[in-house]
């Protein structure tokens, strides 16, 4: 049964991380059902909330790909049924 998850991730330099995080996004796309991205230029960093439905091994393997990219902080929000 799959879990739906809001992920959310801060890039402290999105020039160096963000070509990265993409291509790990785009390797998930079957389990993302939406995404929203905020750049905050002033502050140099940018904030992203993805929204998935998977299985709780493919979410828990997209959130540590993530958060092994250096320079971005990740973590997740389970929903407690499953769907």
């Amino acid at each position: 049964m799959a879990k739906i998850a809001v992920i959310g991730a801060v890039l402290e330099n999105p020039g160096k991380s963000r070509q990265i995080f993409n291509d790990i996004v785009s390797e998930y796309k079957e389990i993302i059902r939406g995404r929203m991205g905020l750049p905050m230029n002033d502050k140099g960093i940018a904030v992203i909330s993805i929204t998935v439905l998977g299985e709780l091994d493919a979410v828990n393997s997209f959130v540590g790909k993530l958060g092994k990219i250096e320079g971005v902080t990740v973590k997740a929000a389970f929903s407690k049924n499953e769907y």
